[in-house]
């Protein structure tokens, strides 16, 4: 069976697993990412642990640095899994014992920051070097029972320069490879929702040309990680957000939303000029960043396939296997969004 599982192929399953059954598994969560996976560290580099007032993201509107309206899918998956992770820059020199979050707002998939090519901040691949750089010189491992989850790329098509997804896919696949190497055994990837569809796309006319880049980077990314599958020490998790929000865009009241191309908020990080009243009812709390509704439903993504990598090799044939599951829909209402979320 192939260690790589797709969040979007397993519905059948969802439906039999306890909420936490993977829960016990992981003694770390360890996080490498953007300002889709931040969950402090831009607040606290500019300033917000001296005054928040003038640190970045504000709050209000944004939600204890992080750039969504309330908790991000780290925050939800973290507490599905027992684990809160630290954000790097306000930790101490130990390692916390609920591990990390490398994620910036502005990284690339690279070594530096896209939105701030000038800020000492680091990409992706720079973030997952600060981890295994350490661990490696002291001739050790990476903890074999944490979670890593690895997600970017997308500053380097709405703000970088990258004109097709090669090196960018090409630095995801190295971080990937980096951690295995280090030690890490249990790696979470996340593909990209269509950047096309975005708020800031529509609004400056870059549709097309972003959603043509989210094909590019999600096809390649699906081809990299298909490499790692004879690994038999890696337990490599992908996560599909590209069928997250596409199931979202299309059927937004299936799943609370009541406007899915507009942003909640008016402006820019610096003038904001509107705030929505009812930022949950939008799928986009600003013209780049989801709200928090939308966080939890890419958390319920990934823990779905999370969980899947707990079921065993099914001995029952799988036709009976999907009429048991279809007959225990209707007791099941609460599990609603996330069987919708997996079933495409």
């Amino acid at each position: 069976m192939k260690k790589q599982v797709v969040a979007a192929g397993f519905v059948l399953f969802s439906f039999m697993l306890s909420p936490k059954a993977s829960a016990a598994s992981f003694s770390n969560f360890f996080v490498f990412g953007d300002s889709l996976s931040d969950t402090g560290n831009v607040f606290a580099a500019t300033g917000g642990l001296i005054d928040p007032t003038t640190a970045f993201p504000k709050n209000p509107p944004y939600f204890q640095g992080r750039f969504s309206n309330n908790r991000v899918w780290v925050d939800y998956l973290g507490n599905e899994l027992g684990l809160k992770p630290t954000p790097y820059l306000i930790s101490n020199p130990a390692i916390p014992n609920q591990g990390l979050n490398f994620a910036v707002g502005g990284a690339s998939s690279g070594q530096g920051n896209a939105v701030v090519p000038s800020a000492p901040l680091p990409g992706v691949l720079r973030q997952v070097g600060l981890l295994t750089q350490p661990v490696v010189q002291a001739n050790q491992k990476l903890d074999p029972n944490a979670l890593y989850a690895v997600w970017g790329g997308a500053n380097d098509y709405v703000f970088g320069q990258a004109t097709n997804a090669t090196q960018t896919v090409k630095n995801l696949s190295d971080a990937i490879g980096l951690l295995a190497s280090s030690g890490a055994k249990n790696i979470l990837v996340f593909n990209l929702p269509d950047l096309g569809k975005i708020p800031l796309a529509l609004a400056t006319g870059q549709s097309n040309n972003l959603t043509a880049l989210t094909n590019d980077h999600n096809q390649k990314l699906a081809e990299e990680l298909d490499k790692f599958s004879n690994n038999p020490n890696l337990n490599l998790i992908s996560v599909d957000v590209s069928s997250v929000f596409n199931q979202i865009q299309a059927n937004p009241g299936e799943f609370g939303f009541k406007n899915v191309t507009s942003p909640c908020v008016v402006g820019n990080f610096q003038t904001i000029i509107s705030v929505c009243s009812q930022p949950n009812d939008y799928l986009f709390f600003d013209s780049v960043h989801p709200t928090t509704n939308a966080h939890k439903l890419i958390a319920d993504a990934a823990l779905a396939a999370i969980e899947a990598k707990s079921v065993p090799e099914p001995a029952i044939n799988l036709g009976i296997l999907a009429l048991t599951a279809f007959g225990a829909m209707g007791t099941l209402k609460c599990q609603q969004k996330r069987s919708a979320l997996v079933s495409k």
